[in-house]
């Protein structure tokens, strides 16, 4: 079945513990608040991509179940796919754990069955939740595949944090010409860092896009988590739930996508000394060695 061409397709990638699941729900949570209708797949086979929407620890996923029955043909979509907070549809593909398996061909799995099966009816927004920054491999699928089209970074001013950024500008840039992904911005999610805003914003420029969101710290978040909800469920009238309401409302209304212009790594170096965040030969080593790393395997 076809997916309807007015259907946006967003994707949040970023650094394993920067946020990006709490940051996605709780951002899709203020959209569906604004009434859009939301469907998040969630591409992590820790399956916590939804646990926040549907109060619970993890949701039962296309391929465990797919697994326990034979094959994904046998499965019937309303055993996947949940209602949430909201009214926020809710699917977690599952798949291996890292290095075991490929992770690709079960996430394509899951979302060719959703699509066949008519989960993108109806639907304003898809959201697809993937694992940390891989942008290589299984877990690049949703943009290889050109399912997602609208890519937002979760990242902060934090020194891998911005590595993993340009990374992932890297990643969208490889596919951007035959699957026409787009860059939609960085959502910075605050970690306090000094002069942290004019950094992000700065590396946005150099990347070729936006910082659609500073997203403040606030402890809120946790206590909300701790209960597994949504700021926008737990504390509505928050300044965070603001905050979220605001990035939300950015992404809706978003029309400034891009094809990224990843930087080199001595590029990313030198802001990074500019601003402060790398001081030692240490640390410029280690940015050095990851770098070498995601070559290695891409």
């Amino acid at each position: 079945m076809a997916v309807d061409e007015k259907i946006r397709q967003i994707a949040f990638y970023g650094k394993g513990g920067i946020g990006k699941s709490t940051t996605s729900q709780n951002t899709l949570a203020a959209m569906a608040e604004m009434g859009q209708r939301i469907l998040i797949v969630g591409c992590d086979p820790k399956a916590d991509s939804t646990r926040l929407m549907l109060h619970s620890k993890a949701q039962t996923t296309v391929l465990h179940l797919a697994a326990e029955r034979g094959a994904v043909e046998d499965l019937e979509l309303e055993e996947v796919m949940l209602t949430g907070f909201r009214g926020v549809r809710c699917v977690e593909s599952g798949g291996p754990e890292p290095g075991v398996g490929c992770a690709g061909r079960g996430i394509i799995t899951a979302i060719n069955f959703l699509e066949e099966n008519g989960a993108y009816q109806d639907v304003d927004f898809v959201s697809y939740d993937v694992l940390g920054d891989v942008v290589c491999g299984g877990f690049a699928m949703p943009i290889r595949e050109g399912k997602a089209q609208e890519i937002y970074i979760v990242t902060s001013g934090e020194m891998m944090a911005m590595y993993a950024a340009n990374n992932i500008a890297r990643g969208i840039l490889k596919y951007a010409h035959t699957g026409g992904v787009r860059l939609g911005g960085l959502i910075c999610n605050s970690r306090k860092v000094d002069r942290e805003i004019e950094l992000i914003e700065t590396l946005a420029e150099r990347l070729n896009t936006q910082m659609i969101h500073f997203v403040p710290r606030d402890n809120i978040v946790q206590h909300a988590e701790l209960r597994r909800m949504t700021v926008n469920e737990y504390a509505p009238d928050s300044n965070q739930g603001q905050e979220y309401r605001a990035l939300a409302k950015k992404i809706i209304n978003n029309e400034k996508l891009t094809i990224p212009t990843p930087i080199e790594m001595d590029e990313l170096e030198s802001l990074l000394i500019e601003f402060g965040i790398l001081e030692s030969d240490e640390e410029a080593e280690k940015l050095l060695a990851a770098d070498a790393a995601a070559k290695a395997t891409a």
